[in-house]
């Protein structure tokens, strides 16, 4: 083989292996930029996804503000219709206790009131001796009323009847106090203990509008507010 024919080998070689260099180089980089598409894709992909849960949570605490804000307001309203009704309640409590101060001065009447009063709380002590306490414009009309009481409770409980002591040292406050918001007041009506003062059963006017009106309570509301219910 002379040197010609070596240098067209060669030269032959060179070729076939500049082009499978470039063959392989050109399959690098085609993988190269399909390995680079695939990961750019990957990469916007995830951002998505980010920006995705980034909203939702944010669109969740936005919907969790506005169900807190409504909870708020639903309350505060209620409160309001609540307070609204208190309000209403003790004004008609309020205007029954005005009314209260008023039965003391129909004297037949609140004789004979004075008289159920005392039978009604000898029945609830059920003592053979009393000690009895009224507002100090009241003794005259307790005098006339102690000694039918008596009698009334001894045929009910079928007793001798009680004795009763009427307390001349300390009275009942006056129902002047009414007007004084920070004394204290009775409407009338009367306060009866066992002589040891262990036992005590208050039946004045205003104890008695309390028992009545927290009896009654439910179904003033009822009365009252059933359609706001509704």
């Amino acid at each position: 083989m002379n040197d010609a024919d070596v240098s067209r080998q060669i030269q032959q070689m060179v070729r076939f292996i500049r082009q499978e260099a470039e063959e392989k180089a050109n399959e690098i980089s085609v993988s190269a930029e399909e390995e680079f598409n695939i990961e750019k894709l990957q990469l916007v992909e995830a951002e998505k996804r980010k920006i995705r849960q980034e909203y939702e949570r944010k669109q969740k605490q936005v919907e969790i503000r506005k169900k807190i804000e409504y909870s708020m307001q639903l309350n505060a309203s209620r409160i309001k219709v609540l307070q609204a009704q208190d309000n209403l309640v003790n004004s008609m409590k309020e205007a029954a206790a005005k009314e209260l101060l008023n039965v003391s001065h129909h004297h037949h009447t609140y004789r004979h009131l004075l008289r159920d009063l005392i039978v009604q709380g000898l029945l609830r002590l059920k003592e053979p001796a009393v000690l009895l306490r009224c507002r100090e414009e009241d003794r005259e009309l307790v005098d006339g009323a102690v000694h039918i009481a008596k009698q009334e409770y001894a045929e009910k409980a079928g007793v001798h009847p009680p004795e009763i002591i009427i307390d001349d040292h300390v009275y009942l406050p006056s129902s002047h106090g009414y007007h004084d918001a920070h004394g204290q007041f009775c409407s009338g009506g009367v306060v009866l203990a066992s002589r040891d003062g262990k036992i005590v059963c208050e039946n004045t006017l205003d104890a008695r509008l309390e028992v009545v009106f927290r009896k009654k309570l439910p179904e003033i509301r009822r009365l009252l507010f059933s359609q706001v219910a509704a």
